[in-house]
C-alpha cells in the first residue's frame, strides 16, 4: 500500500534563497514520513513518483550543480546531511537518492563547459553510475561511438535522465593493459530493466541493469583512458577553471567512500531509533521493569548510542577535510587514502552499532521479517558487501601506507 508523505513540498522559487541549513531541515522534515514507506518501497523496487516530486521540489536534485546551471552549488557536506538524514528514514530511498544525483559532481568537475551546458540542460541532473567495465564500444565512422552490454547496480536509474559508466576501449593502454573509458549517455540510450529486489537488503534503491544495445554514445560525452576512481585532481581540473569553486577539484575516490559513510550512517541512526521502541518495552525476566530502567539495557543502549554519534561526527569531520583540502589545492594520493581511511572506520562503526548491539539485543521478537530492525539489519549487511566497497576500503589500505612510505 502506498503511504502519502504529510510534508508539504516548498515552492521552487525559494531555490535562490534557500541555505545549506534550510536544505537540510527539509530533509529533516520528509525523513519521518519515510519510515511507513519502507515495506511500499521495498515492494516497488524504487522509491514513489511522489518521493521523486518531493525531492524535485526540495532542491535535492541540484545541490550539486553549479549555479550557473541553476543549481545550488552547495557542498558536499550538505550533500551528505541530506543523504544520511533520508537514510535515516529509508535506507533504500536515502541510497538512491545519494547514488543518483552525486554525480553531478563528477560532471561538473571533469568534463568541458560545452558538454556541461547539455547535460545541466534540465538542472535536476540525476545520473547513477557504476565502476566495473563492462560492455563493448566501437568507434563509429562519425566519430561517435556504437555501445552494447549491460551494466547492473545502476542506482538511481528509475528516475535517470542521463547513466555514467565504464567501458573498456579498443585501444589498449600504453603498457598493453585493457584501457578503461568514462562515458555518459542520455536517457534515450539505454533500457532500464526490471531485475531488481531479489537481493537479500536494499531492495528499495533502484539499482537496476542499465542495458544498451548498440547505442550511439556521442564522443564529447567519452573520455578513453580515464577511470572515475583515478581522476587526478592535483593539476586542477576544468570544473575549477570553469566554475571558480574548489567543489569541484576534489576526489572522486574519497568521496565515493564518504557516500557510503553518510548512507551507513543514516542506517545507523535508523536503528538507533528502531532500538528506542525496544528500550520501550519491560524486561523478559525478573525483575520485570522498563527496559530503560535496567542496568543492561541502559549499557547496551549507550554503546550503541555512543557508536552512531561517532560516526556521525567523524563523517561530518570528513565531508568538511574533503572541502578544505580541496580549497587548498592540495589533494594528493596520502590525502586521498587518509580520508578513506577515516571513511573505513565510520563503516565499521555503524555496522558495529547495527549488528552487535541493536539486532543482537532487539530479540527475535522485534526482528520479525518485514519489522524495522529487520530491514536495517538488512540494508546494512548488503551495503556492507558491496564489491565496490570491500575491493576499494582493502586496496585503500595499502595504498595508504605506501604514499606515507613512498613505497
Amino acid at each position: 500500500m502506498s503511504v502519502t508523505a504529510t510534508v508539504p513540498p516548498p515552492a521552487r522559487t525559494s531555490f535562490a534563497q534557500l541555505t545549506p541549513d534550510e536544505l537540510v531541515a527539509r530533509a529533516q522534515e520528509i525523513a519521518p514520513t519515510l519510515v511507513a514507506q519502507q515495506a511500499d518501497v521495498e515492494a516497488r523496487t524504487f522509491y514513489s513518483q511522489q518521493t521523486h516530486e518531493l525531492f524535485r521540489e526540495a532542491g535535492f536534485y541540484r545541490i550539486l550543480t553549479p549555479k550557473r546551471y541553476g543549481g545550488l552549488e552547495f557542498g558536499i557536506d550538505t550533500f551528505l546531511k541530506v543523504a544520511m538524514t533520508i537514510a535515516s528514514g529509508c535506507p533504500s530511498t536515502g541510497w538512491q537518492l545519494c547514488l543518483g544525483t552525486s554525480h553531478a559532481l563528477t560532471a561538473a568537475s571533469f568534463f568541458p563547459e560545452h558538454v556541461q551546458a547539455e547535460l545541466f540542460a534540465e538542472s535536476d541532473f540525476i545520473c547513477p553510475t557504476t565502476i566495473r567495465p563492462s560492455g563493448v564500444i566501437e568507434r563509429r565512422p562519425d566519430g561517435d561511438w556504437n555501445l552494447t552490454g549491460d551494466f547492473p547496480y545502476a542506482s538511481g536509474s528509475p528516475y535517470g535522465n542521463y547513466y555514467m559508466g565504464h567501458t573498456l576501449s579498443p585501444e589498449p593502454a600504453p603498457d598493453g593493459s585493457p584501457a578503461s573509458m568514462l562515458f555518459i549517455a542520455p536517457r534515450s540510450q539505454w533500457t532500464r530493466l526490471d531485475d531488481w529486489g531479489a537481493q537479500l537488503g536494499m531492495k528499495g534503491s533502484g539499482s537496476h541493469t542499465v542495458r544498451f544495445e548498440n547505442a550511439v554514445i556521442p564522443d564529447r560525452f567519452v573520455m578513453p583512458g580515464t577511470s572515475l576512481m583515478e581522476m587526478d585532481v592535483a593539476g586542477g581540473t576544468p570544473g575549477l577553471e570553469l566554475h571558480g569553486n574548489p567543489l569541484y577539484a576534489g576526489s572522486s575516490y574519497s568521496f565515493f567512500l564518504l557516500e557510503a559513510a553518510a548512507v551507513c550512517t543514516g542506517i545507523a541512526k535508523n536503528g538507533l531509533a528502531a532500538f528506542e521502541d525496544v528500550m520501550a518495552k519491560t524486561t523478559s525476566f525478573p525483575p520485570i521493569v522498563p527496559r530503560t530502567e535496567d542496568a543492561d539495557f541502559q549499557r547496551w543502549y549507550g554503546i550503541g548510542a555512543g557508536k552512531v554519534i561517532a560516526a556521525e561526527a567523524l563523517m561530518t569531520s570528513c565531508a568538511s577535510e574533503w572541502m578544505d583540502i580541496a580549497a587548498r589545492g592540495a589533494f594528493d594520493r596520502y590525502q586521498d587514502m587518509r580520508l578513506v581511511a577515516m571513511s573505513r572506520e565510520v563503516l565499521d562503526l555503524c555496522w558495529e552499532a547495527t549488528h552487535d548491539v541493536f539486532f543482537r539485543v532487539a530479540g527475535s521478537g522485534s526482528v520479525l521479517a518485514g519489522s524495522r530492525m529487520e530491514r536495517i539489519w538488512r540494508d546494512m549487511s548488503t551495503l556492507r558487501s558491496h564489491s565496490g566497497f570491500v575491493f576499494f576500503i582493502e586496496f585503500s589500505k595499502r595504498e595508504l601506507a605506501r604514499a606515507r612510505f613512498g613505497t
